[in-house]
């Protein structure tokens, strides 16, 4: 008899092709694990500020700025930046020679280059007028789903004094990251470790993150509502100083006014509010914040004004 049913022979059947996984994301770096709660907050501002921004070049731009405040003497900085041709993000630019000095002499400087695809290293050196105060060294691979950094700080062969930082984050899954941090300091007469354990959990609108360790733990929450509102949450707990800290901070933007309002209320009895606010077509922003300290008694604001 024939195929009276109309089926197609086992053999003709289409075979479905295998599925293939998408790859793991790369986890970034160590340091940004609490970067986006971080940008929620606002940044403390005290007296008057002055900031002109000029870029002389597709690679070369400089900052001046000029700070007055009842809590110190006026100050001047100047910053200079340049930025080379191999771009791999939006974000990342090498190599970079990123320069900050004030009317006292001090600089702060930072190098970053590219050596590799995968490889990066930076430096950084920081001084107070003619003495050395920091220099540091970084080095960061960056793997397909991995990332590995070494930094040393201060290394001192002579009074066999060092800081040394390890940094290792994995990404299991495209939402979940996992890795650590140790952290270890020798000079005479003094030794020691710290180990830390990190996790990050990223949703849609969403990300959870906590840094558990023996110096204590690091907690924060990060949820997008929508374009306008964003809200952010840390705990910090120090167990050398016996201190514990909760702060609830939110981001509001005002597309058609032109304006971002950011705001914070922590457990030290803290409130603080920055409100910025750009004047198209002029290259002006202006920004007025104001922070008060409920338990000490202490209230601050700061006014300032950015061109360019």
């Amino acid at each position: 008899m024939g195929n009276t049913l109309g089926l197609a022979p086992m053999g003709a059947l289409p075979r479905r092709s295998p599925r293939r996984e998408e790859p793991l994301p790369s986890p970034g770096s160590f340091d940004e694990l609490h970067r986006l709660c971080k940008d929620v907050f606002p940044a403390q501002m005290e007296g008057v500020k002055l900031v002109v921004n000029k870029v002389l070049s597709s690679h070369f731009q400089v900052a001046h700025t000029v700070h007055m405040s009842a809590l110190g003497l006026p100050g001047y900085h100047l910053h200079a930046a340049y930025a080379g041709d191999w771009q791999l993000s939006p974000t990342e630019v090498f190599p970079t020679v990123v320069g900050d000095m004030d009317s006292s002499g001090s600089l702060n400087a930072q190098v970053l280059l590219l050596l590799a695809e995968r490889l990066r290293a930076k430096a950084v050196f920081q001084t107070q007028q003619a003495k050395f105060l920091t220099w540091q060294f970084d080095g960061e691979y960056r793997g397909d789903d991995y990332t590995a950094t070494l930094t040393l700080g201060n290394p001192d062969l002579i009074g066999e004094s060092v800081i040394m930082v390890a940094h290792f984050l994995q990404s299991l899954t495209h939402r979940l990251v996992l890795g650590g941090e140790l952290v270890y300091h020798r000079r005479p007469g003094e030794e020691g470790a710290i180990l830390t354990l990190a996790g990050k959990y990223s949703a849609v609108h969403w990300v959870a993150t906590l840094n558990v360790g023996s110096g204590g733990a690091h907690a924060s929450y990060y949820h997008k509502a929508n374009e306008q509102v964003q809200v952010g949450v840390e705990f910090e707990a120090n167990t050398r100083l016996q201190d514990t800290t909760f702060s609830f901070g939110y981001h509001l933007t005002l597309p058609q006014a032109n304006m971002v309002f950011r705001g914070l209320v922590d457990s030290n009895w803290c409130v603080g509010a920055v409100l910025e606010k750009k004047m198209p077509p002029l290259p002006v922003t202006l920004a007025l914040g104001a922070f008060l300290n409920h338990w000490r008694n202490r209230f601050h604001c700061g006014f300032s004004i950015t061109v360019g």
